[in-house]
């Protein structure tokens, strides 16, 4: 009996980035990729995909056409990926289609791999390990739309959201600190884009956080988003002053003095309910839009997790996502 062990993807490398990282297994009538030796050295050349069977194409949806198309828009920033669909099979639950794909890259320098995950049967969904991960030709067209609508953070750049990039943020997540070096590049590479800052404190883990966006959202109400950024960068500067509730206080009144406003009426503002609620609507935001971590970045509804992506794959994805648009850069 054949089994195909796959390591496949997570919501971050399904749409954004790399090769899988959960693990799973396809049914027992899918054909393996091709054995390697683990200590043999990569291979020089494109992979060359086992000839699909007909007979593992059992379920009429999705199609291979709306697969292809979703993978190509995944991941069409990558000029040296390829696959191949390997299976569109039936489960118990109707419905309800396991896709198996298989994975490689022209060069040959990464090991061809199997990605496995399961169609759901609104045709907008798929199961992808743990996550669930918008699919179809166009599956970010529903996020977008959402952040268009509801993403009212303070901006930099066009105030047209032609191309909108809205980063999910936490003023006392480390990650978050080291991302504004490329937002800072992205604002200059793309100065057409609509780039938005939106509050998301993990306050199970960071416990200064809520404040800190509530100081953020009262400093972008009474001084605009010129002081917003200004605050931000010195918020971010001394983030190990968060650390503590005492020292919190210094760092944020220290960042609010350097934005220019006054510390006293910021304060007053970031305690009355109205800034309490933006920074729920803001986290609430987060949530619909199944955003787990800090920083993410939506790039017209795409999700990237900014935390150890390269800047120059960063920048591939948004001009890629912008001329899947329409959007002139």
């Amino acid at each position: 009996m054949i089994r195909l062990s796959a390591r496949c993807a997570s919501l971050a490398a399904l749409v954004v980035l790399s090769l899988p990282v959960f693990e799973a297994s396809a049914q027992q009538q899918v054909p393996p990729a091709p054995a390697q030796d683990p200590s043999a050295p990569a291979p020089a050349a494109a992979p060359v995909f086992p000839k699909p069977d007909p007979a593992n194409f059992t379920a009429a949806a999705p199609t291979k056409e709306t697969i292809n198309g979703f993978l190509q828009t995944s991941w069409g920033y990558d000029d040296s990926r390829v696959w191949q669909i390997q299976a569109v099979l039936k489960t118990p639950v109707e419905g309800i289609s396991r896709v198996v794909v298989l994975v490689g890259d022209k060069s040959g320098k990464q090991k061809p791999q199997a990605l496995q995950f399961f169609a759901l049967p609104d045709g907008k969904h798929i199961i992808a390990g743990e996550e669930i991960v918008p699919f179809g030709e166009h599956p970010y067209t529903d996020f977008r739309e959402q952040l268009q609508q509801r993403a009212d953070g303070p901006y930099r750049g066009a105030a047209a959201k032609d191309l909108e990039l809205v980063e999910f943020a936490d003023f006392q997540c480390p990650h978050c600190k080291d991302a504004q070096v490329n937002m800072d590049k992205l604002a200059v590479d793309f100065p057409k884009a609509h780039i938005v800052f939106q509050n998301y404190p993990l306050a199970r883990i960071h416990p200064s956080a809520v404040i800190a966006a509530s100081y953020g959202v009262c400093v972008a109400k009474l001084g605009g988003s010129t002081a917003f950024f200004q605050f931000a960068s010195a918020a971010f500067e001394g983030q190990d002053g968060l650390a503590t509730a005492d020292g919190a206080t210094l760092t944020l009144n220290s960042a609010v003095t350097k934005a220019g406003l006054d510390p006293v009426k910021i304060g007053a503002c970031a305690k009355t309910p109205a800034t309490a609620a933006s920074v729920d609507a803001s986290v609430k935001l987060a949530q619909d839009l199944n955003i787990t971590q800090t920083p993410t970045l939506m790039v017209n509804g795409r999700q990237i997790p900014l935390g150890g992506v390269p800047y120059e794959t960063l920048k591939q994805i948004v001009a890629f996502q912008a001329k899947l648009d329409g959007v002139a850069q």
